[in-house]
């Protein structure tokens, strides 16, 4: 387990946004799809010698989806299973349940959150606690230029590139202020 686990901590590094590039038709809001997800994380994990795999099992009434991590070296991690009830009992209707299994146990699995997602019907809309406040100018400084730049190339050179910033408490603001920018830049390249 020392090969994956390594190997995981240093994928994890890479990680890049999971961008919300998805309008979820009942509330208008944007939430980061299933390939946003992956296109978050797959690299980083396969430069890392990590394929991911994500198994359906048998279930009633829905679908349950274990996240399974395979190093080059033999090694494996599942991260658990996720059970996900199907609204309908029909192919829509369990499709969806997996699909959701598949986004929402990658994302636990891996630690990617995006900024915000679409179960809203679960709870009430609250609104997130303010992060204290954090000075950014200077990181805005040495990484905004690099940033945009790789905006206009794309989703993914974006989370990319941003997924190779430092970490610091100045990153998580730098993105909360930029985010809506850059991400339209972003957006506008790949439909470009």
């Amino acid at each position: 387990m020392q090969k994956i686990a390594a190997a995981l901590v240093k994928a994890q590094k890479a990680f890049g946004p999971a961008l919300k590039t998805s309008t979820n038709p009942h509330f208008r809001s944007k939430y980061a799809d299933l390939s946003a997800v992956v296109e978050a994380v797959i690299d980083g994990l396969n430069d890392n010698g990590i394929a991911l795999m994500q198994i359906p099992h048998e279930c009633e009434a829905g679908v349950t989806v274990e996240t399974l991590f395979i190093h080059e070296s033999g090694e494996t991690l599942s991260a658990g299973r996720l059970h996900v009830p199907a609204t309908k009992q029909d192919a829509q209707g369990y499709g969806s349940a997996l699909t959701y299994a598949r986004r929402y146990g990658l994302m636990a699995a891996c630690g990617v959150a995006p900024e915000d997602d679409d179960g809203n019907a679960a709870s009430a809309k609250r609104a997130p606690a303010a992060a204290p406040a954090v000075d950014i100018s200077a990181y805005e400084a040495q990484h905004l230029e690099t940033i945009r730049e790789a905006a206009m190339a794309g989703s993914k050179a974006l989370g990319e590139a941003f997924g190779a910033l430092p970490k610091t408490a100045a990153k998580a603001q730098f993105w909360a202020k930029h985010a809506d920018s850059l991400k339209q830049a972003a957006l506008a390249a790949d439909n470009d």
